[in-house]
Parts: structure tokens; C-alpha cells; sequence
């Protein structure tokens, strides 16, 4: 005789109808307990006395669901994960399946299948993992040999910590947070991605890569926001390394990068703050782990190998990431203001020194020697001991500025081009070049002001 075992709910129906049917008792109590109607009861009785104790096993035990995933789409899923994507949490790899691999399922298929597998997202709650790590524990105890132990403690993946919430801004443009982050962005060697966020919307203004967190970095980022949306009320940024006040073991006022910055933000109009608490900027922080989480596996599929080839791809990921996660723009409630041509945004994206002008009328930059030209490009000279400033553009233009007047500095070769003796000469009228007019704020008391500011707010905050 066959066998017939029973669930928990399935026996409680079974002893309930056998009990009522040998002791001829009340239906309607046995509908109470059973919480069923009393036309369910007499079904059960008619159903228990043609078939028994089988009669109670539900139809649909050992059906598969008609809505179920075939078990091969299961395995192709479970494999692409592994081989594939398995460095995406389950949202992004959804959105790859169904953008790369024509393969459409939910974010709870996918959860459900991954997790009963015990493979984990990098972005799994710490419950979660708490959960699945007892689970894990309780089969480590049944398992027999020293690999399966290994491959299922594997599974369990680290969490990271989310940052807190605060009220966004009310403008577009009133506060831009900027930051950067050092990760494995592509290939083998770490890369630094400098990023800007505006706090009102969450739109990504601009993001480029460099091997360090460089000023060179956030005056790119500077450009883009520039050009793309005009001149921003606030930037909030990080001062634990580029935007200290001098870099340690250095005195030249060039390598002294929040000076140099700040001087431009200040010409600009832009306040600027700065903190190392990473609650300071959360909109960044919290920007950077959905970057960390989608750019790698976004570049690696792409085929980016070089910082060249990342920047170029980011141009068109930062519509793709603001599609995805910001609020859309309202330029009615906009406090950017009116966008610089690309000129004045090289000029006054500038690193600025002080050089003193040796007994050859030269001064040393770089180390090269240059001479000051104007205009028709004759050179000027100048008194041994004369200060000037040294402007290098953000097109690597070089001009110097003597008493509040321009000039464009032209290097001094070690070796003539042309042998004044055996090469032929020939004869060409003075070429003109571009020197900016005195607009920018090049001028040496301008400039040692705020130094003088710079140096008094740290003095003040030591």
C-alpha cells in the first residue's frame, strides 16, 4: 500500500474529518477550527470517504508554476552572473540582462534565484547576511568534506555603510558638492575619478578621471560646469589633500593648491567650503558608492583600457547616470549664473607664482628660462630683483604680468634654431601673439592679499 505522507495543514484536515466522520460530530465546530465554510466540510467528508487519506494532499504538489523560469534560463542566468556580471548588485544586473543578453525577469526572480544559491550582492543588508550566514553555518555543520565548507563560507560578502540623509537644497546650483574617489575603475592599475554634484537635483554636472586627486582634476570639472550650466553659488569640497593649505615639504606658492583654487573660485564669485567629515557632502559620498557599484562593470564591458578612452566614455555615462537617478532640472529656479566663453574660463582657471627676474632680464619656471615679449613679440627687459607673476593658463599658455601690464613669456632655448653665421636668414616682419588685456585679476596686489587672507584663516583655525 502506498504511503501517503502529509503537511502540516493537510494532517490537521485529515485527523479533523476522520475524527468527525468516527465520532459523528458537529459540523459547524469543525468548520470553526478549521476556518472554512460548512459546504467545505461535507466536500472534505465526500472527498475523505472515496479516496482516504490522499484525498488531502494538495493537486498542486510537484507541479511546476506555470509563470516559473525553465530551469536552463536559470542556469544561462546563474552562470552570467558568475562568469559575466558578477561584480554588479542585482538592479544592475537586471538592467544588463535585459539591455545586453534580451533576457527579461524581475529584480525578485533574480534575488530569489541568487539567493537560493547563496550568492550574494555587493550591496547585501547586513541582515541579510546575518541571515544567510547562520543558514550557511547550519549546512557548514552537515557537510562532509573540507570543500563544500569552503565554497559556502565563500558566499558571504562584505556591507558597506550608507551615509546619512539631509534636506536637499532649494536651487539648482546653489551648492555643488565636489570630491574624488581612488578605485580600480578599469584595468589593473587604480585611477582617481573626480566628480561634481549639484545637492538640489542630484544631476551629475561633470566627472573626469586622472591618476591622482590633482587640481588639474577639479579644474577640468570646474571647465565642464562652467561651460555646460554657467557660474554655481557654492562648491563644498574635500580639504584633506588637494585642497590643503600647502602641501607638506613644499614652500612654492604653485604647488599650494587650495590657494590656487580658491583664488579662481573667488574671482569667479563662487563661495567656497571645505571639510574631511564625510557628512559634510553626503550627496557625493552617497554618488560615489552607486559609481563604484555601476561605472567598473560600465568600462570593463566597453573595453576601456586607458584615462583617454575613460573620459571620452564618461561624457555620454553622465546622461545615462542623471537619466537614471536625478531629479529632473528646473531652470526656473536656477541660480547658475551667465556662462564664460572658453577663453576667459582657461585665463581664470590659472595656476599663479611669483618668480624675480635674475641678471639675464630671464626668469626660471619649470626649469626653463623664459623672456618676456609683447605684442609684436620684442622682447622687454626688465631690472635684476623686479617681481612678476607668473600665469600658467589652463591651456598651458604662459604669460607674465610686470607692474600690472602683460606679457607672454617665450622660453630661451639652450641651443640656437639657426646659426647666425652658416644658416641661411631669412627675413620676416615680427609676429603678433595673443596677450590677454589687464580684465583678470593678474594684478601682484590682488593676488598677495588673499595669500595674506589665506595665511591669516589658518593661523585662526590652528
Amino acid at each position: 500500500m502506498k504511503k501517503v505522507e502529509l503537511r502540516m495543514k493537510e494532517e490537521i484536515k485529515y485527523l479533523t474529518i476522520k475524527k468527525l466522520i468516527e465520532t459523528n460530530g458537529n459540523k459547524k465546530r469543525a468548520a470553526i477550527k478549521l476556518n472554512c465554510s460548512v459546504r467545505s466540510i461535507d466536500r472534505m467528508i465526500a472527498g475523505y470517504k472515496a479516496k482516504g487519506k490522499e484525498f488531502f494532499i494538495h493537486g498542486n504538489r510537484g507541479r511546476v508554476p506555470v509563470k516559473a523560469l525553465p530551469v536552463e534560463l536559470k542556469d544561462e542566468i546563474e552562470q552570467l552572473y558568475l562568469s559575466k556580471y558578477y561584480d554588479c548588485n542585482y538592479t544592475v544586473f537586471t538592467e544588463f540582462l535585459a539591455e545586453r543578453e534580451n533576457i527579461f525577469v524581475s529584480i525578485d526572480e533574480v534575488r530569489v534565484l541568487l539567493r537560493d544559491k547563496y550568492i550574494l550582492s555587493p550591496r547585501s543588508h547586513k541582515s541579510t547576511r546575518k541571515r544567510l550566514r547562520k543558514q550557511l553555518l547550519e549546512e557548514q555543520k552537515r557537510a562532509k568534506t573540507k570543500s563544500e565548507k569552503e565554497n559556502i563560507q565563500a558566499n558571504i560578502v562584505a556591507i558597506e555603510d550608507a551615509h546619512p540623509r539631509q534636506p536637499r537644497c532649494q536651487y539648482f546650483g546653489e551648492e555643488i558638492q565636489m570630491d574624488a574617489c581612488i578605485h580600480l575603475w578599469f584595468g589593473n592599475t587604480k585611477t582617481t575619478l573626480h566628480a561634481a554634484i549639484d545637492d538640489a537635483t542630484g544631476n551629475l554636472l561633470a566627472l573626469y578621471f586622472d591618476d591622482q586627486e590633482t587640481l588639474n582634476g577639479y579644474y577640468n570639472i570646474t571647465k565642464q560646469i562652467l561651460l555646460e550650466f554657467g557660474i554655481p553659488y557654492k562648491f563644498k569640497t574635500d580639504k584633506r589633500t588637494v585642497f590643503e593649505y600647502k602641501r607638506k615639504g613644499s614652500s612654492l606658492l604653485e604647488e599650494d593648491t587650495f590657494t590656487q583654487f580658491a583664488y579662481a573660485c573667488s574671482q569667479l564669485g563662487i563661495q567656497l567650503e571645505t571639510s574631511s567629515v564625510p557628512e559634510f557632502k553626503p550627496r557625493i559620498e552617497r554618488a560615489f558608492q552607486t559609481l563604484q557599484q555601476r561605472l567598473p562593470q560600465e568600462l570593463r564591458l566597453a573595453g576601456i583600457t586607458t584615462i583617454e578612452q575613460a573620459n571620452q566614455f564618461l561624457v555620454n555615462y553622465i546622461k545615462k547616470f542623471n537619466k537614471q537617478f536625478a531629479l529632473c532640472i528646473n531652470h526656473t529656479k536656477s541660480v547658475f549664473e551667465k556662462q564664460l566663453d572658453e577663453k576667459k574660463i582657461n585665463l581664470t582657471l590659472a595656476v599663479l607664482t611669483k618668480r624675480i627676474i635674475d641678471k639675464g632680464h630671464s626668469i626660471k619656471f619649470n626649469n626653463k628660462y623664459y623672456r618676456l615679449v609683447n605684442r609684436l613679440n620684442t622682447p622687454i627687459y626688465f631690472n635684476h630683483g623686479t617681481t612678476c607673476i607668473v600665469i600658467k593658463s589652463f591651456d598651458h599658455q604662459l604669460y607674465a604680468t610686470v607692474n600690472d601690464t602683460v606679457f607672454a613669456l617665450e622660453e630661451i632655448p639652450e641651443v640656437q634654431a639657426v646659426s647666425e653665421n652658416f644658416d641661411e636668414i631669412v627675413e620676416t616682419k615680427p609676429k603678433k601673439i595673443y596677450i590677454p588685456p589687464m580684465t583678470h585679476p593678474w594684478k601682484k596686489k590682488l593676488f598677495e592679499d588673499f595669500i595674506e587672507k589665506q595665511e591669516h584663516r589658518l593661523e585662526n583655525v590652528s
